[in-house]
Parts: C-alpha cells; structure tokens; sequence
C-alpha cells in the first residue's frame, strides 16, 4: 500500500497538465501513486503526456465529463494510498511537497484533514489560498486570496482544506460518502469538510506544505458556470449541514448578505447565472438535505466547539481574509 494516492482531475487542461504532472515527478518523497482522471476532454491535453519518472501512474479516461466531485471520488475509490491527496491539473507542487505532508501526519496522527499552502502560479509573491474558511452565516471563501505572500499564517487550524492541494485520509473520506456528486465542482471541498466536522474532525493549515496554483485557470474565477455552481452549491452546502438551530439562527443574515451578493453580481453583469444558480438551489433543498450517501452525519460535537471553527466577522469574508486558529 502506498501512502499517498495522489489524484488530478482535468477537464481540458491544456499544457497545465504536464506541468502538474512534472511537478509530482519531482518528487523527493516516492511512496506515491498518480490517477489522472480525464473527463472527456477535447483539447488534446491528455494525448502526449509523460509520465515515466512517477513511480506508478494510472490514466482514467472518462466518456463523459464526471465534474470535480465524482471524478475524484472514483479515483478514491480505486486508489490503494492510505491518504488521498487532490492536486488541481492547473497546479504544480514544490518539490518537497509530499515529504512535508507525511511529516505532518507522523506530527499530528488525531488529524485525518490537511490544508496546503497555495501561492498563485503566474504571481509567486501573492497568495492563492492558506485553506477554505466559512462564515457561520453560510458562506464560505479561500482563506488569503489575493493577498501579498507575507501574509501568510503560520501552523494551525483552518475550517477545511482547499480541494486545489487537499489531504484526507483516504478510508476516512470514503467512510463519509466522499465528494457530494449533485454538486459537480464548487463547495463540494467545504461539503466534505463541514461533514468532517460534524462527525468531529478537524483541519490542519501546512505553511511548509507548498503548491502553486493558477487559481481558475480552467473554469473562469468570474465566469458564468462559476456564478451559477458557486451560488447553487454554496446554499446547499449551508442548509444540508447546519444543524437546525444554528440554520434558524443564521438563516435571516444569510437572506441578507446573498440579496447583497446578487445586487453586486447585478451591478457587474452577472446576474442571470447568480439568479438561476439560486433558483436551482433553492427547487434542490429537499433532496439535498436528505441524500443517504452524502447526507450531513449525526452531529458529534457541541454546538459550541462547531461554531469555534467558523468565522463570524463579515468582514474576513469580504476580503477574503485567512482564518487560521
């Protein structure tokens, strides 16, 4: 058994690919395997990969497009690593990438969640992410976006990992159903992670655990498709795992601050797949709730400790601020 299953998810990747696949090849730590699952892609990034210097190196080619979600789930599910490790096809991984996950598990064995230091590709002095945060209103972000790389928090905890350099421990994840496929990409990492929480987990933000990512290199940050999955996926990741006395508590500021996203999205032109994203959230409640697979888990810790993990000052969220406790 290896100790890593290291999983990449392309859907018309173009030359990232290669480079994300270079970047695993460098490896210093070797006890790894790569799925690269393919969802049908049409330009050509899968025809001339190389792949000789990864240790082991599996290609699922898929005639369909599986979304983010299922797409690693099925890896997940065939993988043999102990840990499941993400790495988003338009990322490369420093070097000693895999050598600083495993000295974190032998560090912290109580942790089955790890986050990833990301840097933004094409802009190395400013951050891409230092793990997902949420808003206790319902409304989750990547911690340190945009933000100038000295910013960068140190050892702690995060709400759940960014799925772009995410780390699970492999039958863990599959124990909770792995990703949500009803939500294709988008939350789906902060799905997962919330369940995780609920079920009494935690997550550990890595500064030394380093990638580099290009940070909607693929889907658009501010495309339609984005507008539409991340306004969707967001509401049910909300409604499906919040525990019902925090979502009647919550639920009036989370009307609030969503009419005010849709006002801004309106003001840039981006109503129409913001509004239809909601709709469709919204028609999606009652099954969303209640899928068997992908269900929220009995709550096993307090309220308390459940809202210690969020953030609960708007403004973090607003400008995307790390939280790391």
């Amino acid at each position: 058994m290896p100790r890593f299953t290291v999983v990449i998810v392309n859907w018309n990747g173009g030359t990232y690919v290669q480079g994300a696949l270079d970047s695993l090849a460098r490896q210093h730590f070797r006890d790894f395997e790569v799925f690269l699952v393919d969802n049908a892609s049409t330009d050509g990034s899968i025809d001339h990969l190389e792949t000789s210097d990864l240790p082991e190196f599996t290609l699922m080619a898929q005639t369909e497009n599986l979304g983010f979600a299922r797409g690693n789930n099925v890896a997940a599910e065939t993988g043999t690593g102990e840990w499941l490790v993400l790495l988003n096809p338009d990322a490369e991984a420093a070097a000693d990438w895999l050598e600083q996950l495993d000295t974190a598990i032998r560090d912290h064995p109580d942790t089955r969640m790890f986050a990833s230091t990301q840097y933004n590709l094409h802009k190395p002095d400013e951050l891409d992410g230092v793990g997902d945060c949420y808003l206790g209103f319902g409304f989750p972000w990547r911690g340190g976006f945009g933000h100038p790389a000295s910013h960068l928090p140190t050892l702690g905890e995060c709400f759940s990992p960014c799925g772009a350099g995410a780390v699970y421990h492999r039958a863990t994840f599959l124990a909770h159903g792995g990703f949500d496929e009803r939500f294709f990409c988008f939350c789906e990492d902060v799905d997962i992670g919330y369940r995780l929480r609920l079920a009494g987990e935690k997550c550990l933000f890595l500064p030394g655990a380093i990638i580099h990512h290009a940070g909607g290199g693929l889907s658009g940050r501010r495309s339609p498709f984005a507008d539409y999955h991340g306004m969707r996926n967001r509401l049910w990741c909300y409604v499906k795992n919040t525990p019902g006395l925090l979502l009647f508590a919550t639920l009036p500021f989370h009307v609030a601050i969503t009419t005010a996203l849709l006002i801004r999205n309106a003001a840039g032109g981006r109503f129409v797949a913001s509004w239809k994203g909601l709709r469709d959230g919204v028609l999606g409640l009652r099954s969303i709730r209640h899928g068997e697979r992908f269900s929220a888990p009995k709550r096993s810790v307090s309220l308390t400790h459940l809202c210690r993990s969020m953030a609960w000052n708007p403004l973090l969220f607003m400008k995307r601020q790390p939280d790391v406790k």
